[in-house]
């Protein structure tokens, strides 16, 4: 397809194959706000929560301020690339990995995209039936909420960044008073000393409760171009990253954390059923959920827009929301929830061959005029995939053990083997973009 093709295509799409032109891209505090409520997920309060009761409260709090200091640096760099090149993560792909070796690595982000997709819809519907019978006193059948949930985030992602965006900018404030409330009511009843102090048996180690924080949200780092492309600069990007996986998500897993050790109970639904906030509870399944499956489709929408760049954006997005939603509809998901956390494991390293890529090999080969000769292959970029997934996938198992942290071995395992690789086959120095 001939780039005048794409831009052509692209004027009227979420720009999956070109670059976001200078009148689409925005201050990065919009992108911001985006990527902040993330945060705010349920996933994100059931995490803190997890670690806060696996650990002692000063280890549960250094866990998860170096799994945010670790998170936001591969954010920032992630982040960076996509507002420097105003390209999507997809893109970035084809051009690390050629346009044939990158159609490997964007349709496993988009099966583990969707997949979690569907697995959020079940997620919420779980969570929406527990808060509705125990607040409302109602009783609606799981299929209605699968249905319901699936119609509307698949709505909102036909409607794209902007759409995201509107929705963010509303809810943000809201799920912040309620993460305020949650923390202020656990500090008050039981004061803030005793809380910090209570002592907690500590079942897991140091090393495994930062490898937690890290591991559960590190797709969104590795991801981040696919919002940050639409920032007019690359600096905007490091705020983001900071912002949100330093700030927010610290204030956020701190705030689950602390309620549930102090009520002594895993299930953090149930933490706030407890305490009485049962229309807190309702606010984070309802507004969390929406915006993260919103950006779980988005992504996968854009992954397979970029390897198959002739089918609409709305007809992808309306036929992979589909897809996702019979999938939990069906309740088949469970059965595929091993798989799809090894499937996301794997496509971490992909962040390490991009970043070395762009900032150290090929530089040149991200810029506009170079995206109508992109490569076939890349050897060094898939060789270096296969290290940091095998790397990545041993760790978890616990055979290989580096930093205690398997997806960041993985990414500096791979970033150090592509760069090894690309020296010795002269890419380095190559200037031409092949």
């Amino acid at each position: 397809m001939e780039n005048s093709e794409i831009t052509e295509r692209d004027t009227s799409s979420e720009f999956a194959t070109t670059p976001v032109p200078p009148e689409q891209q925005v201050g990065w505090v919009r992108v911001a706000i985006i990527s902040a409520m993330v945060a705010f997920s349920l996933p994100t309060f059931v995490a803190g929560a997890e670690v806060f009761l696996a650990t002692d409260n000063q280890s549960g709090l250094v866990a998860i301020l170096l799994g945010g200091t670790l998170l936001t640096f591969i954010a920032a760099l992630c982040g960076s690339i996509g507002a420097r090149t105003h390209l999507s993560s997809y893109m970035l792909t084809r051009i690390a990995f050629g346009t044939q070796g990158a159609a490997f690595v964007n349709l496993a982000f988009a099966l583990s995209l969707l997949g979690w997709f569907g697995v959020n819809i079940d997620l919420f519907s779980s969570a929406s039936q527990l808060i509705a019978r125990d607040v409302f006193g109602a009783q609606p059948p799981a299929w209605l909420m699968d249905l319901g949930a699936g119609v509307i985030m698949t709505v909102t992602t036909i409607y794209g960044f902007k759409a995201i965006n509107t929705l963010s900018m509303w809810l943000v404030p809201v799920l912040m008073g309620v993460t305020a409330i949650l923390f202020y009511q656990t500090a008050t009843d039981h004061g803030l000393a005793t809380v910090l102090n209570l002592e907690q048996p500590q079942t897991i180690t140091l090393g495994y409760a930062v490898s937690s924080v890290v591991g559960g949200v590190i797709i969104g780092a590795v991801i981040l171009p696919d919002i940050t492309r639409f920032m007019r600069h690359w600096r905007g990007a490091v705020f983001t990253a900071l912002l949100s996986y330093l700030v927010v998500q610290s204030i956020v897993m701190l705030a689950g954390g602390l309620a549930a050790d102090v009520q002594g109970e895993s299930d953090f639904l149930q933490v706030l059923l407890v305490m009485g906030l049962g229309w807190a509870a309702f606010v984070i399944v309802i507004a969390g959920s929406w915006v993260l499956n919103a950006l779980n489709l988005y992504s996968a929408t854009l992954s397979v827009e970029a390897t198959w760049p002739r089918i609409g954006t709305t007809p992808l997005t309306l036929l992979l929301g589909a897809a996702g939603t019979l999938a939990a509809f069906a309740n088949i998901l469970d059965y595929f929830l091993d798989f799809l956390f090894y499937l996301a494991v794997v496509f971490v390293p992909v962040a390490g061959v991009i970043i070395v890529d762009h900032f150290v090999s090929r530089p040149h080969a991200y810029r506009p005029e170079q995206l109508a000769t992109l490569r076939g292959w890349s050897p060094a970029g898939l060789s270096a995939w296969l290290c940091g997934s095998v790397v990545a996938l041993l760790g978890e198992e616990g055979v290989i053990t580096l930093s205690g942290m398997a997806a960041v071995d993985a990414i500096v395992v791979s970033a150090l083997v592509y760069f090894g690789l690309a020296r010795r086959s002269g890419s380095v120095t190559d200037k031409d973009g092949n």
